[in-house]
């Protein structure tokens, strides 16, 4: 059998849109199987959707080794963009090459597939900027950031420091900024003047309100090199497209003044930040001053990453952007939801050229974290592929006996049709009780102690019904038959591991394309601009770690 080795490249326009193409061209056999969900794997019979061999062969592998299957296609060793060396790529052929029983055709699949997923392992730093350095924050900055935040925000800030120092730039502006601790720590651990712009009122007076409190902190220290009010500003941008409309004039003199008057009124807080709409009349250097500019953005979520971009394209006046992407399954795809319009995928010519339609279930799956599922135990694996049984089951379960299927509301659910949107409060509380009681179960059934586990299972999926019936507002009936319907999915349940598996080792391939296709978007403007894709976080601690950068040359 042939090896494909990984010899794809995005240093150029030409080499990312073949990159592209080949990716396309090996997902086009599989859209049924990124187009499927997990929820309806009895009731669709989605298991007759892998090749039978490739199923009889995965059954029998152990869930632990099922879940690297995804992960082995993320995993780098001595491989970096636009360099044909990956040995860990040598030492995945090797393995899966003694894994006789296996069907060619099975490693063939992972091969290709393997051959054309970005690689994901942080690379040193100093191939960004060779004066890069990243230093720890202080306590009083970091300061209720989890791990995963921390290594995020120290990271990131080092990269936008060194950039705006390379550029020249006289301001930031953190896009999405949340609670603002990235710009808080250019800020304050930088000395560097930021703006930082939110969707969300809420989170622009939590950021005020911090910044505030670190102000005191930091007062000493920074007023003798600058005045500490002109360091940190925070605005409310009313909409992800309004920062877009920002590049291309965007200011009505009339909203000024009415966003001033608002901004003192009691329903804007007591920080008195101001609004930005889209409107007509002010360009950005209006907004900000004719000082060169860098957009940063710490997992701007869905077309906000997208209008980064075309902020940066349209707007003479942004340097440089940094941006880490988020929330694939947010963005609005171009056939599905804005026909015609500035949607955030596809944003490249080519791409919208191919008509390659992804999909809301394909990007849900873009969002996964591989990296995390190899550092899984068996006993967690075998209750992750349960947990998928009890909710596949309780399908079928509101599909036999739940009148208006098509469309049960409650507050915290919505189905349409047979899709599954979103099965939140029940998920977050009631499933760790369940995975508690399945860790035992799955425990006893490794030890080889099978009696009454299959019994216990069924309690426990009775128990998953009757609360998940409860928090949509349907009635359990005792006409309803959950022990033949749990008899039939048990029949079948060995097979969601294989199925899952497979389909998840595609969603980094998903990620790749959509992350090349904004890449392209850059480099089709031509010579003047510098673009770049670069891992620059811990991918198990934080799965979306890949980074565009672009400069003005």
């Amino acid at each position: 059998m042939a090896s494909r080795h990984c010899t794809y490249s995005c240093e150029t326009m030409a080499q990312t849109l073949e990159w592209m193409n080949a990716i396309a061209e090996f997902i086009r056999p599989y859209r049924a199987l990124l187009d499927a969900h997990v929820v309806n794997f009895f009731k669709e019979r989605l298991w007759e959707l892998v090749d039978d061999q490739w199923m009889d062969c995965l059954r029998k592998e152990s869930a632990a080794n099922l879940l690297k299957l995804p992960s082995s296609c993320t995993q780098q060793l001595g491989y970096t963009l636009g360099n044909s060396v990956d040995l860990y790529y040598v030492v995945f052929m090797e393995i899966v090459a003694t894994l006789d029983y296996w069907p060619a055709s099975l490693k063939q699949f992972l091969y290709d597939l393997r051959s054309l997923v970005l690689p994901r392992e942080q690379e040193l730093l100093d191939k960004i900027s060779p004066n890069l350095h990243v230093s720890s924050l202080s306590t009083v900055l970091s300061q209720g950031m989890n791990l995963k935040k921390k290594h995020e925000v120290e990271i990131l800030s080092a990269v936008v420091s060194s950039i705006v120092h390379e550029s020249g730039a006289g301001k930031i502006i953190d896009v999405g900024s949340g609670q603002g601790y990235l710009a808080q720590a250019l800020s304050f651990h930088y000395q560097l003047p930021v703006i930082a712009i939110d969707a969300s009122l809420h989170h622009a007076n939590v950021t005020n309100a911090r910044a505030e409190r670190i102000k005191k902190h930091y007062s000493a220290k920074l007023c003798n090199i600058f005045p500490i009010s002109n360091l940190f500003f925070t605005c409310h941008i009313l909409s992800s497209e309004a920062l877009t409309a920002l590049s291309s004039a965007s200011l009505r003199e009339n909203n000024t003044k009415e966003s001033a008057e608002r901004s003192s009124t009691s329903d804007r807080g007591d920080c008195g930040i101001p609004e930005i709409d889209i409107a007509e009349g002010k360009s950005l250097s209006n907004l900000y001053g004719n000082s060169f500019l860098v957009l940063a953005g710490l997992h701007a979520c869905g077309d906000l990453s997208v209008n980064m971009l075309r902020t940066f394209v349209d707007c003479k006046q942004v340097r440089a952007i940094v941006g880490v992407g988020c929330c694939y399954n947010l963005l609005s795809e171009d056939c599905l939801e804005k026909a015609g319009g500035s949607c955030g995928f596809p944003i490249s010519n080519a791409a919208k050229l191919s008509s390659l339609i992804l999909g809301k279930n394909a990007r849900d799956l873009a969002c996964q974290s591989a990296e995390r599922w190899r550092t899984l135990t068996e006993d967690a694996a075998l209750q992750n592929f349960d947990v998928h049984a009890f909710r596949a089951a309780f399908q079928l379960v509101m599909f036999l006996y739940v009148k208006n299927f098509g469309l049960v509301v409650s507050s915290n659910v919505l189905f349409f049709g047979f899709s599954y949107v979103v099965f939140s409060n029940f998920a977050i509380d009631d499933m760790r009780g369940f995975s508690s009681e399945l860790g035992k179960s799955s425990h006893n059934l490794a030890s080889g102690c099978q009696d009454g586990q299959n019994s216990n299972k069924y309690l426990l999926f009775e128990e998953f019904c009757k609360s998940g019936l409860s928090r949509l507002g349907c009635v359990f009936s005792e006409d309803m038959d959950l022990l033949g319907i749990w008899n039939h999915a048990q029949s079948y349940s060995e097979l969601i591991g294989p199925f899952w598996s497979l389909r998840a080792a595609l969603g980094p391939l998903v990620e790749t394309y959509i992350l090349l296709d904004r890449l392209l978007f850059l480099q089709e403007q031509g010579n003047s601009i510098e673009a770049s894709l670069f891992p620059i976080f811990n991918p198990t601690l934080s799965p979306r770690n890949m980074a565009i950068i672009a400069r003005r040359k």
